[in-house]
């Protein structure tokens, strides 16, 4: 090889290695990444978490500023400069310093900062820079409940609603689905447990918030946006929502069995009768189409934590219409019927929900109780009454009225653990920590506690408060608990607002057995699995009572 030639060579090695070819984005790639930095230098930087800054306004212009950057070199340099307006980050000691409280930390992830298809390695560094000397004072955009609540879930502040919000205004759109976004990606202790990655769902979803064709898809980008947490707690009404789905309900609820509806309850006596509808009817098909088509075809709309609560939380989306009328094709007593149905605004239903008694005493021997009645009056004279029967059911397919610690002082002569509890941390937000764990029982020193057997009644209408009820009573010596999944969110809810004044939260604390067995998404533990089955709702019967009754039996 000659001089010349190895010269040659050697200087298009380097001349390659200098020009280096810049990395291309797209928009959705683009905007993801502005949305991930503005949410951590808002949770992260000394300057802006302290509320320094107009952080909306901060946003609308570096949204301006990096609109027309084309490649990662040129979107890391437009960050680079503008944490560089921020001011100075001195190092932080205490940032350094171990804990001696145990974290939980399933849902950290800051990995998307070393990301080098996004980011360069200056920006990269200068992001995990301000992670190392994060903020440590009082957060101005986020602080938690009193501690003497127990709670400490999140509540977000200093946030601007915009009440004169037009969905065309693509800035505010893109500062509702940022805000939101990192309010989960930092705050919700479920987060780790969603069917879809987090940083997906910004991406998949931020092109439908950046392109909306009309103020419905606009709201329907929100409403799916929240869906994607797969939280109970987690759901989103609006007038335009509301209008899609349809205002107007057929008389009667029903209850999603082997993939049909049936109507287990009307809303109203005389437009059922005037429709000719019955419970234990089965509805198969609605408009021509399977109700279960139905649901699946609207599932990602559908708030819930499994699939047990979505068809609970189904109810005005299957039937519901702005139409006068429906036709559904149902089976009564074997023989199929198609029919048109009329529909009505819920108003006209003058709907009372049935009250029930509040206990009572069943075949002389076992008192039956409905935790959904039951007030905290009522406990002293409700317990003594069933303190000497051989077995005690607890109805908790309901919403208990803060009864339980009262009830457990009657059930464990001494406290016992029921729940373990992480709750955010705010000098190290996507971090939590573990509180102390919970116990119920033993405060109850002048009476006699009961000493028989305890049944619980669940199934997919027991929720939150309804669900740590159960885990307390589960603490109980001789306690099974019988029924079906339950609807799988606990903790105290945290609301959350979206640009316009839209309201939504989340399950803001994160609930565990005090072995650590989680309950968001798979509800609480159950001994002996019994669902409603179509038989069994057209007879007027309740099988998962009639199944703790046998039990009890031997």
């Amino acid at each position: 090889m000659g001089r010349f030639t190895l010269i040659f060579l050697i200087t298009l090695f380097f001349s390659r290695q200098v020009i280096a070819k810049p990395t291309p984005l797209n928009e959705t790639e683009k905007l993801a990444s502005v949305g991930k930095v503005w949410g951590f230098l808002k949770y992260y930087h000394p300057n802006v978490a302290k509320g320094k800054f107009n952080w909306d306004e901060q946003l609308f212009t570096i949204l301006a500023r990096t609109e027309k950057t084309n490649s990662k070199e040129e979107l890391s340099q437009v960050l680079i400069d503008w944490i560089g307006s921020l001011g100075e980050i001195k190092p932080c000691k205490s940032c350094q310093t171990p804990t001696s409280t145990a974290r939980f930390n399933k849902n950290f992830d800051l990995s998307w900062i070393q990301d080098n298809q996004l980011f360069s390695k200056q920006l990269s560094d200068k992001l995990r820079f301000i992670e190392t000397n994060r903020f440590q004072g009082k957060q101005y955009y986020v602080t938690t409940a009193k501690k003497t609540t127990k709670a400490q879930n999140i509540i977000i502040q200093n946030e601007p609603e915009y009440p004169n919000f037009l969905w065309k205004d693509k800035n505010l759109r893109l500062l509702a689905l940022f805000r939101y976004w990192n309010t989960v990606a930092y705050f919700f202790p479920y987060k780790y447990q969603t069917d879809t990655l987090w940083n997906d769902v910004l991406t998949q979803i931020l092109p439908k918030f950046l392109h909306p064709e009309s103020e419905l898809d606009y709201h329907l980008a929100m409403l799916e946006l929240v869906v994607h947490i797969d939280d109970c707690h987690a759901g989103l009404s609006t007038d335009t929502l509301n209008e899609y789905f349809g205002n107007k309900y057929i008389p009667v609820t029903h209850r999603i069995i082997d993939n049909k509806a049936v109507i287990v309850r009307p809303f109203n006596d005389s437009l059922a009768r005037l429709n000719d509808l019955k419970i234990g009817d089965v509805i198969s098909k609605v408009n021509g189409q399977n109700v279960i088509d139905v649901f699946e075809e609207r599932k990602n709309y559908i708030q819930g934590s499994n699939d047990a609560a979505k068809l609970a939380f189904a109810r005005n989306k299957i039937f519901n219409g702005s139409t006068d009328s429906v036709t559904v094709e149902l089976l009564r007593n074997g023989k199929p019927i198609t029919k048109k149905i009329g529909r009505y605004p819920f108003k006209d239903f003058n709907y009372e929900q049935p009250t029930k008694k509040k206990y009572k005493i069943l075949n002389n021997t076992i008192g039956y109780v409905n935790m959904g009645e039951v007030t905290q009056e009522d406990v002293s004279q409700m317990m003594d009454s069933l303190i000497d029967k051989k077995a005690i059911i607890f109805d908790i397919r309901n919403y208990p009225k803060g009864t339980m610690y009262l009830i457990a002082n009657y059930l464990n002569s001494s406290p016992k653990e029921f729940v373990k509890i992480v709750v955010p941390d705010l000098g190290y937000p996507g971090r939590f920590k573990w509180t102390k764990t919970l116990k119920c029982g033993g405060s109850n020193k002048t009476k006699e506690h009961y000493k028989g057997k305890i049944i619980l009644l669940v199934n997919s209408q027991t929720i939150s408060r309804a669900e740590f009820t159960t885990m307390a009573f589960q603490t109980y010596d001789n306690v099974m608990t019988i029924g079906s999944q339950t609807c799988a969110a606990d903790g105290n809810v945290s609301p959350i607002g979206f640009v316009g004044g839209f309201k939504t939260g989340i399950s803001g604390t994160g609930i565990f057995y005090p072995d650590g067995t989680k309950t968001q998404r798979v509800g609480v533990k159950i001994d002996v699995e019994v669902k409603p089955t179509i038989a069994g709702i057209q007879e007027g019967r309740d099988e998962v009572l009639e199944k703790a009754l046998d039990l009890l039996k031997d």
